[in-house]
């Protein structure tokens, strides 16, 4: 847990922000393929997206079927990647959280199936390309083979049956433990600080790349 201890954390830090949805998914869409160009060759542990020896660790809350979380993985998700995280600066961890009906636990059950196989971000990030409109019923078993069949290396039928294990049941439970703990009631929020040290919340300016490179910038030059 890149956010241990927890409790610490809680004492140090409340946010309290609203939960937001109800409109349509926003933001320009990256190329098809573009997802295996985007992480191909970046290790993914567990959560964690980037080099174990990234001197600055991001974490970012979300909701996988919330417009704006998908408008940051859009708009911002490609240019911190690449400026970023395959440069061995920064890593991301993903915390999923499922407030805005069935379809959000649906897609984060996948995302946390597909980490056994080491692909979360892959499916994290083809969910957000194939975004449907909140709690339509968008998220749908041919649409987690679809993403499924789209990852390289990944065992689609796998990740399917990995819905349902206890390893998915305990990393949901942990990260809503987590995050009722430090007070994220709305997504997506972003908590960020030196990988040996700890980590703040972070207000974003917008949900684009500038909205959090400033907040990167400033840790890497402390």
């Amino acid at each position: 847990m890149m956010l241990a201890p927890a409790a610490a954390l809680a004492a140090a830090i409340i946010v309290v922000s609203a939960t937001r949805g109800g409109s349509q998914p926003s933001g320009k869409r990256i190329q098809p393929n573009a997802v295996a160009r985007l992480l191909g060759g970046i290790p993914q542990q567990g959560l964690v997206l980037g080099r174990a020896s990234a001197p600055v660790t991001l974490v970012e809350f979300a909701d996988l079927q919330c417009p704006f979380c998908g408008e940051w993985e859009r708009g911002a998700l490609p240019t911190i990647v690449r400026k970023y995280v395959r440069t061995g600066k920064v890593k991301i961890e993903f915390r999923g959280l499922h407030f805005l009906g069935p379809d959000s636990e649906t897609a984060l059950r996948a995302a946390l199936a597909a980490r056994a196989q080491g692909k979360l971000w892959n499916v994290v990030v083809d969910l957000y390309e194939r975004q449907g409109t909140e709690n339509t019923g968008w998220v749908t078993k041919d649409l987690l083979r679809q993403v499924g069949d789209s990852v390289h290396g990944l065992d689609t039928s796998t990740m399917l049956r990995d819905m349902s294990s206890p390893a998915v049941e305990a990393a949901i439970k942990q990260t809503d433990t987590l995050a009722r703990e430090i007070g994220v009631s709305g997504t997506p929020t972003f908590f960020a600080g030196p990988s040996t040290g700890k980590l703040s919340f972070v207000k974003v300016s917008s949900l684009g790349p500038q909205g959090i490179e400033p907040t990167l910038d400033k840790l890497l030059a402390g």
